[in-house]
């Protein structure tokens, strides 16, 4: 028998696996194809104080090996979610994180203070790919210092721990890691989506409505596998490696290279269940390896 389970301050997650947000849709979805209570984690879809409508079409294309979308973090609003859904997941037994995003900090933080008084809720997952206004537009997740200043002002107002998602659309990723941790985040979600976008040849103009989109799926992988490698050099807190993770073996590879956990996204799409394929498929690799305990294989590539 080999240890699966994975500590994260005082979060025990029974396997290394999670869903990754804006992916599996608020997690009770799913449960019609699997039960989603095996999974380590489930990460529900970015969630705003207040509804939001989202981008207009189309939002959606399939790109080699991978997909853009511009869904713009469409969402039902906090009210909406902790009155329809967080009851359902009373007797889940799972990790529910919330993902959470703003167009201020003031906004992050009022979220993170309503979100911090429900049991359901194990952790928070900070979004910083969004705009912030009170910035010009310029994304949250581009300046450490504001990274800090965000994340200090949320563990001021937020007892349960704090995943920072990180933007892969930077010169130094490490850099932006870095000001996470030192604002006492508790660990950090690499990648999000890289920003692109397709064009339409027949009619000229680009594809998406919000003319570009964050391109996802396998073709992304190599770019966060390297990122997890070079950011588990420069912190101490733990990574939850993200990005084109679709096999057993790819998820093992961000494990070695420094991941904690690990994150399934647009695999989701493709096969509903593939999380527990992936869960099965590190077991396995684990025993064939003689290797008791999965922890022993964060940071591996490393040695």
């Amino acid at each position: 028998m080999v240890n699966l389970s994975v500590k994260l301050n005082n979060l025990i997650f029974k396997n290394p696996v999670m869903t990754a947000s804006g992916t599996f849709g608020y997690g009770i979805e799913y449960n019609r194809f699997f039960d989603i209570g095996l999974l380590g984690g489930i990460i529900v879809k970015g969630l705003s104080l207040n509804p939001r409508q989202g981008n207009p079409p189309p939002r959606i294309i399939e790109t080699p090996c991978g997909m853009l979308n511009s869904i713009g973090l469409q969402n039902i609003g906090y009210n909406k979610f902790v009155s329809d859904i967080l009851p359902q997941f009373d007797n889940i037994d799972t990790n529910l994180i919330v993902n959470i995003y703003g167009s201020e900090i003031g906004e992050f933080v009022e979220l993170a203070s309503k979100l911090n008084n429900y049991k359901q809720i194990s952790a928070l997952e900070v979004n910083v790919s969004c705009p912030n206004v009170k910035a010009g537009g310029a994304t949250f997740g581009k300046d450490p210092e504001v990274i800090f200043v965000l994340v200090s002002s949320i563990k001021k107002v937020c007892e349960k721990p704090i995943i920072v998602k990180l933007t892969p659309n930077v010169t130094d990723i490490a850099l932006i890691a870095q000001a996470a941790q030192s604002a006492k985040a508790d660990a950090i979600s690499l990648i999000n989506t890289i920003t692109g976008m397709v064009i339409d040849t027949k009619t000229k103009k680009p594809f998406l409505g919000n003319k570009f989109g964050g391109l996802s799926g396998p073709a992304i992988y190599p770019v966060g596998l390297r990122m997890v490698y070079e950011t588990y050099e420069k912190i101490n807190i733990p990574i939850i490696g993200v990005g084109g993770i679709n096999s057993p073996d790819i998820a093992i590879q961000y494990l070695l290279a420094g991941a904690s956990l690990i994150q399934i996204g647009t695999a989701n799409f493709v096969e509903p269940d593939i999380s527990l394929k992936i869960i099965d498929g590190i077991r396995r690799y684990l025993e064939n390896e003689k290797i008791d305990d999965v922890s022993k294989l964060v940071g591996l590539a490393h040695n």
